[in-house]
């Protein structure tokens, strides 16, 4: 694919104002490191960008390179004695580094010999995650979530080519930049297509939630490059309707619906919605990946020629979770179970006056 214009957004009424990044609220004390330190007398670590519950993100310049201005990446110190998180930002670094996109976010190289502890070197960008713009604006005009949705596949497709599965793509892992492009970030959970499979262990912050998770990361199977096609899909739906596909308190619950049942369809949510734009989401969110696009690409000319596309009705044969089923004839089970001692008093008491008043 070839990259637009150096202002791809410049169009998306959206993101003509984007907002700045709040930074996320977690104990002070979790942080390895704290504004004012020098990293290996090189990086001194300014602002706090974000503080999430792995690492917290720095402004900070680059004492080496004329006081550039970059992003540094320090995890909480209980996690810097843990083999398998130093594990997940070595991945995470050496993955960045190999990747060379306008979209996708670009890690610094520093020599871990150079290095007296955990993190990670990148591009500083002034904007905001599509999370945070979600927060202010949902749903967006249907042509915004369109646009913003091509460039995640310019980005995907590029990353796949490579070799990687990003899996765990999500709107806070998509920045709005404030200079109109966008940048895809966060390679904590990617993987090479040739890694042995990842399996599903339960909702940590290494794993995410499974709001944007496709079926197979769910149930342990090895995921593709259409693994993030289903997970774009879904961020997708929430633009363009405000909701997530699947919602609920239950994170479990939630796993499990998604695997045995469809969302509901997006123009029930958004009748403003085109049927086209309807039919992409549902595409992509197919539980089988066969029966999904089986590229970013593929995606890609839909979202940009939607006009051009056929409508299938994908919308007319959702199917409903068979768990939703099952709890539901669950519920109403416990509920005749509860109201059962109350019916045998009712019962009782209509007998014991019947039996008096007549004796009268």
């Amino acid at each position: 694919m070839n990259s637009p214009g150096p202002s791809p957004l410049e169009q998306v009424a959206s993101c003509r104002d984007v907002p700045d990044q709040p930074a996320s609220a977690a104990p002070a004390f979790e942080a390895g490191a704290k504004p004012g330190e020098t990293l290996d007398d090189r990086f001194l670590l300014k602002d706090i960008i974000n503080r999430g519950g792995m690492a917290t993100i720095f402004k900070a310049e680059d004492l080496h390179d004329h006081r550039r201005i970059v992003a540094v990446k320090v995890p909480h110190v209980q996690y810097e004695s843990s083999p398998t998180w130093v594990g997940r930002f070595q991945r995470e670094e050496e993955i960045g580094t190999r990747l060379h996109h306008p979209y996708i976010l670009q890690v610094l190289p520093v020599g871990a010999a150079k290095k007296r502890r955990p993190y990670i070197v990148s591009e500083y960008l002034n904007g905001c995650t599509l999370a945070h713009l979600l927060d202010r604006m949902k749903p967006l005009p249907e042509a915004d979530a369109l646009k913003i949705a091509s460039l995640v596949c310019e980005a995907l497709q590029y990353l796949h080519e490579q070799g990687v599965i990003h899996r765990d793509l999500k709107p806070g892992n998509i920045m709005i930049c404030r200079d109109k492009t966008i940048r895809l970030m966060d390679f904590g959970i990617s993987q090479f297509s040739e890694s042995r499979r990842m399996t599903f262990a339960g909702f940590t912050n290494a794993m995410g939630t499974p709001d944007y998770m496709a079926p197979e990361q769910i149930t342990g199977r090895r995921g593709d490059a259409r693994t993030d096609v289903y997970s774009l899909g879904a961020v997708l739906y929430e633009m363009l309707t405000g909701k997530r596909p699947f919602e609920g308190d239950d994170p479990f619950v939630i796993m499990n619906t998604r695997t045995t049942g469809d969302p509901v369809a997006p123009r029930q949510l958004n009748p403003q919605l085109s049927p086209q734009a309807e039919e992409i989401i549902l595409r992509a969110m197919r539980r089988d990946p066969d029966e999904r696009y089986q590229s970013a690409a593929a995606m890609k000319e839909d979202l940009d020629a939607p006009g051009d596309m056929v409508v299938t009705g994908l919308s007319r044969n959702l199917q409903t979770s068979t768990l939703g089923k099952r709890a539901l004839l669950m519920v109403r089970w416990i509920a005749l179970w509860c109201l059962l001692p109350v019916a045998v008093q009712v019962i009782l008491f209509l007998l014991l006056w019947y039996h008096y008043s007549h004796k009268r």
